[in-house]
């Protein structure tokens, strides 16, 4: 099987598919599962002799039919940006950065309560907080990023309506609560490094896209995040999955996952042979000679 012989890898995947629920779709899905395969091989599919399936992102979504999948060649969060400060939700030539430190007021390690009575006092705590936010703001504009991922945080808020109000009148899309294990990838994706400390920050670390923004998606009314023209020096890929409801958005995403394990196969050892029994049967027939 010569891997740029992309019809043949289809017709191999949809024999696949055609014992599944998801059979009827199998016109879709079998070239979306072998395009996502080849896209992650490189220029050069058959020198490859090995394939990582974790590279191919599967994002599921609820609503729709499975006829609405898609493949995406960039990043899809399912999740809409964070517009509470009516901040943009298209951005063009995205300069992306993802951020591990806190946009909110520091805290101490231990658990303690300040009490303060004094009203004056009270205002120079609310003016440092307020001053405090914004320094961290204008470093993250000055480093040049119109795009800031946040990662998810378990010590403190992550972010607050401050830090989110300042951001959105600095022109900057902001997508919250980005997953710890989906920070490697993304970082491969979009050509970024993740940034623990906000001095540490600066233009070599953001990543690039040519479009990022807001997708409502036909048939939910759901948003989700979309990074289009990404560069990909990672080689990834991502599945937007659709479906009416969990019992078809899991039954589908087995499948894919499934139909991508035979064009893995295909890459690991390049040979095809009928089905219906014929190899047993050809065994039987020289054996059957040898016997006579």
């Amino acid at each position: 099987v010569d891997m740029n012989d992309r019809e043949s890898l289809v017709h191999a995947v949809q024999t696949c598919l055609s014992s599944k629920v998801v059979s009827q779709n199998s016109d879709l899905l079998a070239p979306l599962a072998v395009d996502s395969v080849l896209g992650i091989l490189g220029p050069n599919p058959s020198e490859a002799v090995n394939v990582d399936l974790r590279d191919v992102r599967m994002v599921e979504q609820l609503g729709g039919t499975v006829d609405d999948t898609e493949l995406v060649p960039g990043l899809v969060f399912d999740k809409g940006s964070t517009k509470t400060a009516g901040g943009p939700s298209q951005i063009e030539n995205a300069k992306i950065a993802l951020i591990q430190f806190c946009l909110s007021a520091p805290k101490t390690d231990m658990d303690n309560n300040v009490v303060v009575s004094d009203y004056a006092a009270m205002d120079r705590i609310l003016r440092d907080e307020r001053k405090y936010i914004l320094n961290m703001c204008k470093k993250i504009k000055k480093s040049g990023a119109n795009v800031v991922l946040i990662q998810k945080s378990i010590l403190r808020d992550a972010y607050n309506e401050l830090s989110l109000h300042f951001l959105a009148k600095m022109g900057i899309l902001v997508v919250t609560d980005v997953e710890r294990t989906d920070v490697e990838f993304v970082c491969r994706t979009l050509g970024c490094t993740p940034v623990p400390h906000v001095d540490s920050l600066s233009s070599e670390k953001l990543g690039s896209a040519e479009h990022v923004g807001d997708v409502v998606l036909p048939g939910s009314g759901h948003k989700v995040v979309k990074f289009v023209g990404v560069a990909n020096p990672g080689r990834t890929s991502t599945v937007l999955l659709r479906g009416s409801n969990e019992l078809v958005l899991a039954e589908a995403n087995r499948s894919v996952h499934d139909a991508q394990c035979v064009v893995r196969s295909l890459v690991k050892q390049r040979f095809l042979i009928a089905g219906g029994g014929a190899a047993e049967t050809e065994a039987a027939l020289r054996l059957r000679e040898l016997a006579l």
